[in-house]
């Protein structure tokens, strides 16, 4: 990573944190809705309604009913080409017949950014020996519980989320929030529906004053007053519907479909004040439950011109999953980095039934 790149890429980070305030925000706690799980990235995150493994407790907790042992998940990704990485846990287990729980843990971070505040000493001379390193990232730690309903085939979920977000000795911030979701299964029919932050995130920061005045009269006319201290980030909901078709017993398709609603006005396909809509479609083709491909397409967006006219963006996802033994390897590939140029992520993530080794 050049020191150019990192430059840029705290200046984007300071640009956020300096303009927050106590409303609610469009795009606030972002890294948390990145998506986890190759296989639901090269399925275009479009399974909501399917998801029924680990994995569910970040995509709808409703779908950790369905475990049957104990599980495992991990995943790696570089984001913005290589300078940010993605990293992702999580560890899910039945109660009883009817409930189920799990942990996650998602870090967003970049590390070894130049920080330069002290640059220049108090004569006006540049001395390099004054720059230091400092860390940025991002912590998300959700708790999760699902329960069957009284009613056949419903059950729902709900997530308990607390928010850790630090930039180097800067500032940092503590949020907390809550999910809730739910699914229903009617033959092979699936339908799900995601609540996110249901009930708003709050996060309060904490700014390091001291620091913050080496950089309020850097530019002038900015930076002059500290930043409120309060940010909150505004619910969204998903809902979903899949169905997998079995075909002469080996092969199998499990076609799903998201709408992913934001309640605001963005550049998303279908876009009003009150509500934009981003829909999304992802396949999963199956061979004995043990060799998977995947594709997937959505992040539909509308793209002004430079001619002003206006046209239809949208991300195409592929992947792969290989099981055997309780064990599942997945690979994505897809564009976490840049949603609009093709800058591609290569995503892996494994998957463990512990009960494997118990046996």
């Amino acid at each position: 990573m050049t020191s150019l790149q990192k430059y840029f890429l705290i200046a984007a980070f300071f640009g956020s944190f300096l303009t927050y305030s106590q409303v609610v925000r469009k795009y606030s706690n972002e890294f948390m809705n990145i998506g986890v799980d190759a296989a639901a990235l090269g399925m275009s995150n479009a399974v909501v309604a399917s998801s029924n493994d680990v994995n569910a407790g970040y995509w709808n907790p409703a779908g950790l009913i369905r475990l049957e042992d104990h599980q495992a998940s991990f995943m790696h990704a570089s984001y913005f080409a290589n300078i940010a990485q993605y990293d992702y846990l999580a560890y899910a287990s039945p109660i009883d017949e009817r409930s189920a729980w799990g942990i996650s843990l998602i870090r967003f971070g970049v590390d070894d950014i130049l920080n330069t505040t002290e640059l220049i000493d108090s004569q006006g001379n540049i001395d390099y020996n004054r720059i230091s390193l400092f860390s940025t990232a991002d912590y998300g730690f959700t708790l999760s519980y699902a329960r069957k309903l009284p009613v056949p085939g419903f059950q729902y979920g709900v997530n308990a989320k607390i928010i850790r977000r630090v930039i180097g000795k800067f500032a940092n911030s503590w949020g907390f929030g809550f999910d809730a979701g739910i699914q229903f299964k009617k033959n092979d029919w699936q339908f799900g529906l995601m609540l996110r932050d249901i009930t708003t995130t709050y996060n309060v920061w904490n700014i390091n004053e001291k620091e913050y005045q080496k950089i309020a009269y850097a530019i002038p006319g900015e930076n002059q007053e500290l930043p409120e201290s309060t940010e909150i980030t505004a619910p969204k909901a998903q809902l979903g519907i899949a169905k997998k078709f079995i075909i002469r017993y080996d092969y199998s398709i499990l076609a799903a479909a998201n709408m992913n609603m934001r309640f605001s006005k963005t550049n998303d396909l279908i876009a009003a004040d009150f509500v934009s809509i981003d829909p999304a479609l992802g396949f999963e083709f199956g061979y004995t439950d043990l060799v998977f491909v995947r594709v997937g397409v959505g992040n539909f967006q509308n793209i002004q011109q430079l001619d002003s006219t206006e046209k239809v963006g949208f991300q195409p996802n592929i992947g792969l999953g290989f099981k055997y033994k309780g064990i599942q390897i997945d690979y994505a590939l897809t564009d976490l980095g840049n949603q609009s140029a093709a800058l591609y992520s290569n995503i892996f993530s494994i998957k463990v039934d512990l009960g494997l080794f118990r046996n």
